[in-house]
């Protein structure tokens, strides 16, 4: 399932992993068609702002008014591909017994986006598996985790 403006066949339920740069991905998850559109459900930063003091970005990869949106597959990018990365780990849920009921009810509430502990990709796998987990930041743990741990053994950090 490639990349370039390909259209991978999506069913409901499927992780859609949309790559930003080459460490990091916005992911959804495929909702189905609505009056022949696809669309995806997604947890984003974009939120209306009501005042000059909230901010659309997230600070220190926090995002405090972030939201699970339903929008449009093509709106998030033309670049996509399914990435149901954890199906060997874990079963599927069931899309019309418990991901489209938790979707449904999580369209438009506010939650926090953070992107170590509850990014898109976590939202993703756990409406899909009801495991919350994000194999991006797992990789750049590995990275991180050893040069911290040589700076707390020379009492560095």
């Amino acid at each position: 399932m490639g990349l370039k403006h390909s259209n991978p066949q999506l069913f409901p339920g499927d992780i859609v992993e949309y790559p930003r740069n080459e460490y990091f991905s916005h992911f959804a998850v495929y909702y189905g068609e609505r009056d022949g559109v696809p669309y995806v459900a997604h947890l984003t930063c974009r939120v209306i702002c009501r005042s000059d003091s909230d901010s659309k970005l997230p600070l220190f990869g926090r995002a405090l008014r972030s939201e699970v949106k339903l929008d449009p597959l093509q709106l998030l990018g033309t670049k996509y591909k399914v990435s149901n990365m954890l199906d060997d780990s874990f079963p599927a849920r069931d899309f019309h017994a418990a991901v489209k009921p938790d979707i449904d009810e999580l369209i438009g509430t506010q939650l926090t986006f953070d992107i170590l502990f509850h990014n898109s990709e976590h939202q993703a796998t756990l409406l899909r598996y009801g495991v919350k987990k994000s194999q991006q930041i797992e990789r750049i743990y590995e990275h991180i985790e050893p040069a911290w741990k040589k700076l707390f053994e020379q009492k560095k950090l």
